[in-house]
């Protein structure tokens, strides 16, 4: 009788380990899922990362030279100098 109760508390043991592994805290899926979330994360950090190197570019050259507060004037704002003309082609 004893020969029968060690076999049968050691896979009562191995199946409680097997169902951790599958349905558990630290399962497989939840361990899949996880990763699936850092993976989106970086690549989310990796993006603003790059725009925030972008907006410090245009910081510095917004600060050293006039001719990036010129650039974005005539852009954005539709600068003109004086004794210039100004013509917009639309094409259709």
């Amino acid at each position: 009788m004893a020969s029968r109760i060690v076999p049968i508390i050691l896979l009562a043991l191995l199946g409680t380990l097997h169902a951790q592994l599958w349905l558990g805290r630290g399962s497989v899926p939840r361990v899949n899922e996880m990763q699936r979330q850092i993976d989106l994360q970086k690549a989310a950090n990796d993006q603003a990362r790059q725009s925030n190197a972008r907006l410090t570019s245009e910081v510095h050259d917004l600060k050293e030279g006039l001719d990036m507060v010129e650039e974005k004037a005539r852009s954005e704002l539709g600068m003109v100098r004086p004794n210039e003309v100004y013509v917009q082609f639309t094409p259709r």
